[in-house]
């Protein structure tokens, strides 16, 4: 037997404008279903139109009587406690973030079959891997590629640049430009050659797809380097890397500076980037990375940009074919400052 709607508060006017106001699409259906009642419209066909059965309208219909609008939302569902504690979850975080270790695990990464068989051997639970996964998922953890760290890497010391860089580059200012605006610019050089990149592609789930790769080695260098807070960049594209190519892009990135500052160039260890014949142009002034961290410097990001959207699976037949791919990679770069931000900008540089 249908339930009557006691409530009388609103109208069937007042339940539609008030239905295109809420943000759940499953509470408004319901109180268009409601509303149709109201206005005399048969239970089947309000059923119908909320997408529901009969049965279903009842319930909501009392729940309606009982709370009003607010009784028309779903209620949360408690579902089944999760299988690992939040202990063992916190372990798995460090377990996943340490990597594996190959004496004790066999492994030199982590897969969910392995993770499946830590969990099964320390917390005791059995998971399949999908459920792995997912945990591995709703953990914040994803598949990413790895960079190579070299093994004299000075970690202390990479602390230190990122927690110390305001003080490192007041001390390396010349006393002429203090006051002035300080614009952080980031330098490096990449090799781009006719032995060239691969990059990833889609491809059908099980196939190996093919991309052109050369074998020959002419190459060039794209000198390059970026102001993330400005979105805008300099560049020379050399047949080498030496002081005369240094010096010369020196020039130009002083070329970009905004006449109002100084900049001060982040740039790794490189000999010519510290060579005594290396002629530094007066609003500009060098600040070295500590050797082994290329992850503190951008450009290398901007370079893995380029090669991954630009420069890839790319057959060069002459040093002229390879000079013009990097011109057009880097103006494509240059025309984007909101892509320049996005990948160059580091907190820990921000001086402002």
């Amino acid at each position: 037997m249908p339930v009557a709607i006691t409530r009388l508060d609103l109208s069937a006017a007042d339940l539609r404008a008030q239905a295109c106001r809420v943000g759940d699409v499953a509470q408004a259906r319901r109180m268009l279903a409601i509303a149709l009642v109201i206005e005399g419209a048969s239970r089947t066909h309000a059923a119908e139109a909320g997408g529901m059965t009969r049965q279903t309208l009842r319930d909501w219909v009392h729940r309606y009587n009982a709370e009003g609008v607010a009784g028309l939302t779903d209620r949360p569902r408690s579902g089944r406690p999760p299988r690992l504690k939040e202990a063992h979850l916190e372990k798995l975080d460090a377990l996943v973030e340490a990597g594996p270790d190959i004496a004790e695990h066999g492994v030199v990464r982590w897969r969910r079959v392995d993770l499946q068989a830590v969990i099964a051997k320390d917390f005791k639970v059995e998971l399949s891997e999908r459920h792995v996964g997912r945990i591995l998922h709703q953990r914040g953890f994803t598949r990413l590629s790895a960079r190579p760290r070299h093994p004299k890497t000075d970690e202390g010391a990479r602390r230190r640049v990122q927690k110390n860089f305001a003080d490192r580059v007041a001390a390396a200012l010349p006393a002429s430009v203090r006051g002035k605006r300080i614009e952080v610019w980031f330098q490096d050089e990449a090799r781009v050659g006719q032995k060239g990149t691969l990059t990833r592609l889609w491809a059908r789930r099980g196939s190996r797809p093919r991309a052109v790769r050369d074998t020959r080695y002419q190459s060039a260098y794209i000198f390059g380097a970026v102001c993330p807070a400005r979105g805008v960049g300099a560049a020379l594209v050399m047949p080498r890397a030496d002081t005369e190519a240094m010096t010369k892009h020196l020039a130009e990135i002083s070329r970009h500076v905004a006449e109002d500052a100084h900049a001060v160039v982040v740039l790794d260890g490189a000999g010519w980037h510290g060579s005594d014949d290396l002629v530094v142009p007066e609003n500009t002034t060098l600040i070295e990375l500590p050797p082994y961290s290329p992850e503190l410097n951008p450009a290398e990001n901007i370079w893995e940009y380029l090669r991954k959207n630009k420069l890839a699976n790319c057959l060069y037949d002459t040093y002229e074919d390879i000079v013009d791919a990097c011109c057009a990679a880097w103006n494509a770069l240059i025309a984007d400052p909101a892509r320049i931000t996005s990948i160059a900008s580091r907190d820990w540089a921000n001086l402002s």
